[in-house]
C-alpha cells in the first residue's frame, strides 16, 4: 500500500533557482550589469576590470550620461505599468489620454521606453506634442525602445536608471502593473515619507486593479499602526485622465509656489543678514571715533 504523500508547501527544483519570467520575451537570457553587481562571484585578484572599484567607474559613467542627455527635461511626468498591456486593453487607451493632455500642457512624459503602458505613454506624449522621453533598462532579454520615444537613454543599472526617473520627474501616473511597477509606487511614496521630496503627486490609475492594496494598507499597515492615518494621503486613486491631469498640473503648480517661497525667503534672510552686518559696521565706526 502506497503511503500518503505528505501536505506543506511544494518544493522548487535545484535547477529554478535562476529561473527568469520570460513570458514576455522569448529568447536567450543574457547576464546583466545588475546580475554581476549583486550576485556571488569568487574574487580573482588578478583582473580589476572584474572588481567592485572598476564597476564604480562604470556607474559614476551611466550617471553622467543620465544627467547629460535628461538635463533638458522640463516638468517631467513618470509612466509606470506592465509592459504586458496590450494596445486594445482599455488602461492602454487610457494612459494614451492621460499622458497626451499633459503633453497639451508642456509636460514632458518619461517612461521606461518599453512596450504595454510605456508605449502607451509614449504614444500619447508624441499626439499631444510633447517630449517623450524613454530610459531603457539591460534585461536579461532584448528590450527594445518603443517607437514613440524622442529622448532615449540606455542603463545597464537600475538604481541609476530609478535615481532619473525621481530626478527629472515632478510627478508619477501609475497604471496596473506587476512587481516593477509596485516597486517604484513604494520608492516614491517612501521619499515623500521621510521628505526626500515634496509636494510630489502619485496617482494611481485604475481603482478597480488598486482598491484591494488601498484597504490592505488602510485596515493592516495602517490599523497596527506602520504609518501615520496622514500618509495615506499622499496617493491619489481615479479612473479618469482628466483628472489624473489636472493633479499633476495642481501639484506643479504648487511646487512652483513653494520654491518661489523659498527663493523669497532666502533672499530676505540675505537682505536682513546685509542689513545687520551693516549696523555693526555703522555701531564700530561710531565706537572708535
Amino acid at each position: 500500500m502506497a503511503k500518503p504523500k505528505k501536505k506543506g508547501a511544494p518544493k522548487a527544483p535545484a535547477n529554478d533557482r535562476h529561473m527568469i519570467d520570460d513570458s514576455i520575451r522569448d529568447v536567450t537570457p543574457l547576464v546583466t550589469e545588475d546580475e554581476k553587481l549583486l550576485g556571488f562571484a569568487p574574487k580573482r585578484g588578478d583582473d580589476f576590470t572584474r572588481t567592485d572599484t572598476w564597476r564604480v567607474m562604470r556607474i559614476m559613467g551611466e550617471f553622467i550620461e543620465g544627467f547629460d542627455k535628461l538635463a533638458n527635461v522640463d516638468k517631467g511626468v513618470t509612466f509606470f505599468g506592465s509592459s504586458r498591456t496590450a494596445p486594445e486593453d482599455p488602461q492602454y487607451l487610457a494612459a494614451v489620454e492621460t499622458a497626451r493632455l499633459l503633453a497639451q500642457q508642456g509636460f514632458s512624459i518619461i517612461t521606461g521606453a518599453g512596450p504595454g503602458i510605456m508605449e502607451a505613454a509614449n504614444k500619447g506624449a508624441r499626439a499631444g506634442g510633447g517630449h517623450s522621453v524613454g530610459c531603457n533598462i539591460e534585461l536579461p532579454f532584448e528590450q527594445n525602445a518603443n517607437p514613440y520615444v524622442d529622448t532615449l537613454v540606455d542603463f545597464r543599472y537600475f538604481f541609476v536608471r530609478k535615481t532619473m526617473f525621481i530626478k527629472y520627474s515632478i510627478g508619477y501616473v501609475i497604471f496596473p502593473g506587476g512587481f516593477g511597477t509596485l516597486d517604484e509606487l513604494f520608492e516614491a511614496v517612501t521619499l515623500i515619507q521621510t521628505g526626500k521630496i515634496s509636494q510630489f503627486p502619485v496617482v494611481l490609475f485604475g481603482t478597480h486593479y488598486w482598491a484591494g492594496l488601498v484597504r490592505w494598507i488602510q485596515s493592516r499597515v495602517l490599523g497596527e499602526q506602520k504609518i501615520s492615518p496622514g500618509d495615506l494621503d499622499l496617493l491619489v486613486i481615479t479612473d479618469d485622465p482628466r483628472e489624473a491631469a489636472d493633479v499633476i498640473a495642481a501639484a506643479w503648480e504648487a511646487q512652483m509656489e513653494e520654491a518661489a517661497g523659498s527663493m523669497r525667503a532666502a533672499w530676505e534672510t540675505r537682505v536682513e543678514r546685509k542689513a545687520a552686518e551693516a549696523r555693526r559696521s555703522a555701531g564700530a565706526g561710531q565706537r572708535a571715533q
